[in-house]
């Protein structure tokens, strides 16, 4: 099986169940981790974004909304703030936009893992959790095709299966791993690097 290595950033989409998922592998990250992560969570439009809060009160590694021109920092979570796009630029500052859902989605997890993708091209790891449609599976697989490294919850791990199984359908990723492996994954950070 193909290993990671290199790696510069991680990209991770949940939708429903994604605050169980997101609350146990983003606590249990060491404050050392090497890599910046960002986060598309679906949510309400309207939702005050606590959850952010909760997992920056809760976690070693900051967690934080994203702001516009931002520049990407190692050891810290940056999720879409709710009705907003997260992008990433090509010099790895993030950018918010109000376009037009995607997957009838705003944030939409494609449009943060394409733009991902071409941004860091073979230097990024994208995961895809749980959650009840097809959003991000377009995404995983363009990762993949750029060459970078991809990851699906296993479905039977899953609080919502459908998010992982189109994942699994559309991107054949390198490995499929229930929330705990994924962590043990994470955890073991050889593979990350540092960006140069």
């Amino acid at each position: 099986m193909n290993e990671p290595h290199d790696i510069q950033a991680v990209v991770m989409g949940a939708s429903a169940g994604g605050l169980y998922a997101l609350k146990k592998l983003l606590p249990a990250l060491p404050a050392s981790f090497p890599c910046p992560l960002l986060v598309v969570q679906h949510m309400s439009p309207h939702s005050d974004n606590y959850m952010v809060k909760m997992l920056d009160q809760l976690s070693n590694i900051r967690v934080k909304e994203a702001d516009e021109k931002e520049p990407v920092l190692p050891g810290t979570a940056y999720f879409a703030p709710p009705d907003y796009h997260l992008l990433v630029e090509s010099d790895f500052t993030l950018s918010l936009s109000v376009e037009e859902k995607v997957n009838y989605s705003r944030p939409a997890i494609d449009v943060l893992f394409e733009t991902a993708a071409d941004a860091y091209g073979p230097h990024l790891m994208g995961i895809v959790l749980t959650g009840a449609n097809a959003d991000g599976a377009a995404g995983l697989s363009y990762i993949k095709k750029k060459g970078g490294y991809t990851v699906v919850q296993h479905p039977d791990d899953a609080e919502s299966p459908a998010m992982p199984r189109a994942a699994l359908e559309k991107a054949n990723p390198h490995r499929v791993l229930s929330l705990d492996e994924i962590l043990s994954f994470l955890c073991q950070t050889p593979f990350c690097s540092e960006k140069k």
